[in-house]
């Protein structure tokens, strides 16, 4: 008899939407196993700015893909589909149940559609597209991209840095553009996927609940854990990690760059860009099911 195919629950919603409290709750009742597709939380250290669960929460349910690199490393969408596949076959081969909650739309795209081969990163390329940055700013070589590539650059904002060297650095090393390397075409899993998203009911609320998540990390200490990895780490402010929602904003403030007041205003105002745009990729999404339907389907699989 042939093996049966197991299914991946999915939760997805921007930030601050109360996602993975929900998430956790869910996994407590249901003998969940939860795989984080969160961008920023793979990175060992940077704890208070990503959120991640707390050490009671992490030994009440196990959790994957948190703390597996460096913050002087890198990781990608494809590697996260290709962790993500392996890991939902060993969850349900232990019998739990594998939910996947997080708000990275890229991560869930490489899982959802997959992903094209893409060139590995070029250091030499990535370095001269940062001095062009430094003399220009992101937004002039947004323009720059909005000329070769129309299509990525409407979907890139002009001041997403990473987005906006990664096309680039596509583009000039094969000559072919980011949105030409993506078919587009669904590439099989060995898994079913059953999706549901979290929306707030108001744009209102969800600034409120991003407002009081952001104070919440700068009382909890985001400014002392970047000083720490500072000190631990050789980083600069170009790299993935740092590049993170209210890590940027806290390296400006540690460089002197803005003032304590700034830094909370940057902060907010980043979140809610951030929150924008990924309801903005849920709304290009097929139709979900609404969270509160996710526990019945687990009970009823």
């Amino acid at each position: 008899m042939a093996e049966r195919r197991p299914t991946a629950y999915v939760l997805l919603g921007p930030t601050a939407s109360g996602k993975s409290g929900w998430a956790h709750e869910v996994a407590l009742d249901n003998e969940c196993e939860i795989v984080s597709m969160d961008s920023a939380q793979v990175y060992r250290g940077m704890d208070i700015g990503t959120a991640k669960p707390s050490a009671a929460e992490r030994r009440a349910v196990r959790y994957h893909l948190i703390d597996l690199i460096d913050p002087t490393e890198s990781y990608s969408a494809g590697k996260f589909r290709d962790d993500t596949m392996r890991l939902v076959i060993e969850i349900a081969r232990r019998n739990k149940i594998p939910l996947i909650v997080g708000g990275t739309m890229l991560y869930f795209r490489a899982l959802f559609q997959g992903l094209d081969e893409l060139p590995a990163a070029d250091p030499a390329v990535r370095a001269s597209i940062d001095r062009e940055a430094a003399q220009k700013g992101w937004p002039a070589l947004h323009a720059e991209l909005a000329k070769i590539d129309p299509s990525a650059a409407a979907r890139i904002a002009p001041a997403d840095a990473q987005r906006i060297q990664r096309a680039l650095e596509v583009f000039r090393t094969t000559g072919i553009t980011l949105s030409a390397h993506h078919s587009g075409k669904r590439q099989l899993l060995p898994f079913d996927l059953d999706v549901y998203e979290m929306i707030p009911e108001s744009r209102a609320e969800l600034h409120r609940r991003i407002e009081e998540r952001f104070d919440h990390m700068l009382k909890a200490g985001l400014v002392g854990e970047l000083r720490e990895l500072r000190r631990t780490y050789a980083l600069d402010p170009q790299m993935p990690s740092m590049r993170a929602v209210g890590y940027r904003q806290a390296w400006r403030f540690l460089e002197g760059e803005i003032s304590e007041k700034e830094l909370r205003e940057a902060g907010i105002a980043a979140t809610r860009q951030l929150a924008k745009r990924q309801l903005t990729w849920l709304r290009s999404l097929p139709d979900f099911g609404p969270a509160e339907w996710l526990p019945n389907a687990i009970q009823g699989r």
